[in-house]
Parts: C-alpha cells; structure tokens; sequence
C-alpha cells in the first residue's frame, strides 16, 4: 500500500433525516479524486468515525471504495470498543478497502501487552495492512512503537500527538529495528501548520482536513513545500492555516465542525455535525469564509465548486 501526497480525509455527509448520505458522499469523494490525493481515508476522525453506526460505517466505506475504484488506496477508520472495531475491521475488509487506520481502544488503557493484543485481534480480523493512530490514550515509547510494529499487518503508524521529541525517537527507533518500509505520518489536526517541524525529523506524509474544502490550496501547498515555491508555502502557514488553527482551536472539536462547514460554503450540501459536536457560531463561519477567500487568492484558485 504506496501512500504519497496529500492525504484525503473526507467528511461523512447526513441529509435532512439524519441519514448517511451516500449519494453527497460519493460527490465529495469524486471532487476529491479530480485534485490527485495519495489515499482516501474514509470513515475516520474527519468523517465523524466516533458518530457512525456499524451499518452507517459499512456504507461510507463501500461508498468510497466503489466511488474511487482502485485509482488510489482507501483506507478505513476502525476502532473504539474491540468487538465494534473487529467488526468494522471486517466489514471493511468486506467492502474491498485496502487498509486501516486504527483509532485507540475506547476509554480502558491498559498496559502495552494488552494494547498488542488489541492491535493484533484486529489486523488478524481484518487481514489488511493497518495504520496506528497515536493519539488520546495511546501516548506510545519508543520501545512499544517498536513492538507494535513487528505484529503482522502494521505498516505505518499516524501522529496525532504532535510531541516532536517523543516522535523523532520513535521514527528513530523503529527505523532502525524495522526498516525504512514502515510508514510515519502527521496527523495533526490542520497538519499543513506543523510539516517543517515533521519533515525535520524524516516524516514528510500528512494528513490534510483543508483537502475536503480547498483541494486547490491543499495541493498547491504540498508542491510548494516540496521545493517548488518555498515563499508560497510560507505564505500558507501564515495568511491561511495558522489563522485557521487559532480558529480551530476557539471550540472543542472544531477541527471537524470547521472542515464540514466549509464544506457547506464550498457549494456541497453535506449537513451538519452530530452530538457531541457542535455546528460553528455564525461569526465564526464568517471567519472561515474569509479564510477560504484568502487561501484560493494566494494559489489564484476560483471561490465555487
């Protein structure tokens, strides 16, 4: 499973019952697809995983996966409560998705055999290459990201963290012990804000919410960061996201609400967010749009769909 460039983390649109709906799913996928992402990655933290049933996750995932027929990886969040996460790891693999990206075990921490034992259940369910997230109560050493990464199936682990010194030890560690082949992304909400910091320490895949919304500006800033215009990405990071990441940062769980209203203001109806999150304040969409108008004007991007 080759994951280059920007990654897409879709957003799972409701209609007007409350329902999946797959049809504004799939649209939003295909307008995805037209701007190149590396993988799709549906279901997961932007597409609202922690608020979907087993049957609403089974039909996100078949939706993404019939909608981007094999052009790139699709990449499906499992998780939470291990019978639900076995589940959703085999209904994925069901569907025909080519990975996981595996969020942490649902409120019990237990020690780092048991968080083995976790992982193992659901890579063997599944028989899918899966991504570990590192985030909320998996907080992982060095020498378990180490131990993780040699169970069968686990090639990558996902940041979520943003400790740099913690994750340059531990890229470190299982590079040295496991080999160059394992995968390190940032998955830091609007991670665009933080790659510099990354790419530092040999991590240069990211996740990108702005994708869902300013496709034309997620892939402008990777060119750039690439080396092509290094005074447009500075320009990014300061006119665009860090704006947006001080934003975000204004209301618990912002880093989604944010990414499906500006979904919304692009032009796709997908609805709002579900308890426990909440949609933004209207002066914050306010924010957000003008956030957006200044992105597309940096990258010479149209304001509509």
């Amino acid at each position: 499973m080759e994951l280059s460039g920007v990654l897409f983390f879709p957003v799972t649109p409701f209609d007007s019952g409350g329902e999946v709906a797959a049809d504004v799913l799939a649209e939003h996928i295909h307008a995805g697809l037209t701007h190149g992402p590396g993988g799709v990655f549906v279901a997961c933290g932007t597409g609202e995983f922690p608020a979907l049933s087993t049957g609403e996750h089974e039909l996100a995932v078949r939706t993404a996966v019939d909608t981007v027929d094999r052009r790139v990886p699709v990449i499906a969040g499992a998780g939470g409560p291990l019978g639900a996460a076995l589940a959703q790891a085999r209904q994925a693999a069901a569907a025909g998705a080519d990975g996981l990206l595996l969020m942490p075990p649902y409120l019990a921490q237990g020690p780092a055999d048991g968080l083995r034992a976790y992982v193992r259940a659901i890579a063997e369910a599944a028989g899918l290459p899966v991504i570990l997230y590192q985030r909320g109560g998996v907080v992982l050493e060095p020498s378990a990201a180490v131990a993780l990464a040699r169970l069968p199936g686990v090639v990558g682990l996902k940041d979520g963290i943003g400790d740099i010194d913690r994750m340059a030890r531990i890229v470190a560690a299982v590079r040295r012990e496991i080999g160059a082949g394992f995968t390190f992304f940032n998955g830091l909400p609007t991670a665009e804000l933080t790659v510099p910091a990354y790419r530092g320490i040999g991590v240069d895949l990211y996740s990108s919410a702005a994708f869902c919304f300013v496709p034309e500006v997620a892939v402008a800033f990777c060119a750039a960061v690439d080396g092509t215009d290094p005074g447009l990405a500075h320009a990014l990071i300061t006119e665009f996201y860090a704006p947006l990441v001080e934003l975000r940062g204004k209301v618990p769980g912002y880093a989604v609400s944010l990414v499906k209203a500006a979904v919304r203001l692009r032009g796709l109806e997908v609805g709002p967010v579900r308890p426990p999150l909440v949609d933004p304040a209207p002066e914050h969409v306010e924010e957000l749009s003008r956030l957006i108008k200044v992105g597309l004007s940096l990258v010479g991007g149209e304001r509509g769909r």
